[in-house]
């Protein structure tokens, strides 16, 4: 930020609302969390914008994770930098009939949560009365409702506020949210002002930028976020037009801009020097999300003969289907006295397991928390319900599938280059198969329903739930592949999976475990899942994020 920029004399500071003047995070987040599960039933799943559609590489992360797991991606939770108007931009694109969906839905969901405001930085009121003092009018343009904003207001800082403001437009004032002009034009219009470039519209968002360009007012980027130059510099790389015209890291900064401008000529009611708050300090940086770190030295890890891949939540996405079968067979399992050979809680690996465990006992179904992560698979869920009791898992197997055949069919590329990926691994002296707990019956459907003309010449073996004795995490399946493969077991067959079951099969088969981080765990959370202790010792030779990652991960150990 350089402090000297001068732009044009202001007559208006309009203000974007939640992350530039408020911190409304907590509601906000709460209800996108509650809102992202309903996408099905408002048919908004099919209206994801395509990833090859995408602005940047983080809204290609963003899409392809809401469409398989109906939440936001773990970056964005950890980070929480960036609004839900923001999100919709980036998952809908330029379908504003999904977006004022998507947006009437937050809203219900928002009632339950909105009221929890704060001031965005400390000495937020101030520096809005300094520009008061100033002559300056001053307002907010929002894609908040008027009942939120209304209400907000009058809270926070005790509602102190409220005299500050002498315009203010939200998205039901006006036909269309940002980044349409409307909202900014509506809020002129209350105060007889026609927009031009001396108004300030200041805002914490690339869209906020897009709406001031749009609008014709000077564009300030607000960057509370703390994110770094080089960030902000890649929003507007193949979009200069709407690049912002000035950008400060707090409101101190704003008022070196206002006292740059009055040293340039513009005419104030007082000398800003004389009236300015003292400096409050900027926000502070958010707390990083600590990204997995597990990668040993590509020398560590032995050269793959064969590839052997999961297939659901790794090379493909069944989880509608799996999750509605889950959810039918639980209440049959008090039935077949199957929740009597439940493990005892006490006995579970964590404290997360423990509830699922007490959960499924009381309610026969499971945790509302499980189904809105979507992150782990039956065969986990059965794991942590089961532990070592295989006959109990073997009849649990059983009556899912016969309510998965009631859903099953409907299977997507885990990630749009799969097959790509897949192709390119038949180029390489590398064999191919997939290792998976679902039936034959199901597994051969969809192979071969996949993108609609079926994988099947991808692989050289696949080997189902069905097809031996045990299931994994016992590693007979594997053992199968190899044998079918020609190879001996060993460190040269890699076991591709998402899951803990998955690693426990590779570890125990003595083959190479490269755990697919598809549901994007943080580290601390994959410390727990896999903690190394005696009773779980087992651990991945490898996390991989993204198929990216892993065709790099082949193709350094090939070399």
């Amino acid at each position: 930020m350089n402090n000297k920029t001068t732009l044009p004399a202001p007559k208006v500071l309009l203000f974007d609302w939640h992350g530039t003047l408020v911190d409304t995070l907590d509601a906000m987040f709460e209800a996108m969390e509650e809102m992202l599960p309903l996408l099905e039933d408002l048919d908004l799943v099919k209206k994801l914008l395509p990833e090859k559609q995408c602005r940047t590489q983080d809204d290609v992360k963003l899409v392809r994770y809401i469409r398989i797991f109906r939440r936001l991606h773990p970056k964005i939770l950890a980070e929480r930098r960036i609004s839900r108007t923001d999100i919709f931009n980036a998952i809908f694109g330029t379908n504003t009939a999904a977006k004022s969906i998507a947006h009437k839905a937050y809203n219900e969901c928002y009632r339950n949560y909105f009221g929890k405001v704060h001031p965005f930085q400390e000495g937020v009121g101030e520096y809005i009365n300094t520009a008061k003092q100033l002559g300056l009018k001053v307002g907010i343009a929002t894609n908040r409702s008027r009942e939120f904003l209304d209400h907000e207001l009058q809270i926070v800082d005790d509602g102190e506020w409220v005299k500050y403001f002498d315009t203010s437009a939200c998205a039901d004032d006006v036909s269309d949210y940002k980044p349409d002009p409307e909202v900014i034009n509506a809020a002129l219009a209350a105060i007889n002002r026609m927009p031009n470039e001396k108004t300030w519209y200041i805002g914490d968002s690339y869209l906020d930028m897009v709406t001031a360009h749009n609008a014709g007012v000077t564009a300030i980027f607000y960057n509370g976020a703390c994110w770094d130059s080089q960030y902000i510099e890649q929003l507007f790389e193949h979009d200069k037009h709407n690049a912002p015209h000035a950008v400060i890291n707090s409101f101190d900064e704003l008022m070196d801009l206002l006292e740059n401008s009055q040293k340039n000529g513009a005419e104030f009611s007082k000398n800003i020097s004389d009236i300015r708050p003292q400096k409050f300090p900027a926000p502070k940086h958010p707390p990083h999300r600590i990204e997995p770190d597990w990668h040993p030295s590509v020398a560590a890890i032995t050269p793959p003969k064969a590839i052997l891949f999961d297939w659901h939540a790794t090379l493909v996405d069944t989880l509608d289907a799996m999750y509605h079968a889950v959810d039918d067979m639980l209440p049959e399992m008090r039935d077949k006295g199957l929740l009597n050979r439940m493990v005892d809680p006490s006995e579970s690996k964590s404290p997360e397991d423990a509830r699922l465990v007490e959960y499924v006992q009381s309610y026969s179904q499971l945790h509302p928390k499980v189904k809105t992560d979507r992150k782990i698979s039956r065969t986990d869920i059965f794991e942590v319900l089961f532990g070592d009791d295989q006959d109990a898992k073997q009849m649990a197997h059983k009556i899912f599938n016969v309510h998965y055949r009631n859903h099953y069919g409907t299977v997507l590329p885990f990630e749009p280059q799969v097959r790509n990926l897949l192709v390119g691994l038949r180029a390489l002296p590398v064999k191919v198969g997939v290792i998976t707990n679902r039936d034959r019956e199901f597994l051969e459907h969809e192979i071969e329903a996949v993108e609609g003309t079926g994988w099947t010449e991808l692989f050289d073996t696949d080997v189902c739930g069905d097809d031996t004795e045990r299931r994994k995490p016992h590693p007979d399946q594997l053992y199968k592949a190899a044998e079918e493969l020609g190879l001996d077991v060993g460190p040269d067959i890699w076991y591709v999976g998402d899951s803990t079951t998955d690693t426990i099969a590779a570890k125990r088969a003595g083959m190479t475990n490269v755990f697919f981080n598809g549901a994007q765990w943080d580290s601390p959370w994959l410390d727990r899942i896999f903690p190394g202790t005696e009773k779980y010792p087992h651990k991945p030779d490898v996390v991989v994020n993204d198929f990216s990652e892993f065709w790099a991960l082949v193709l350094a150990c090939l070399e």
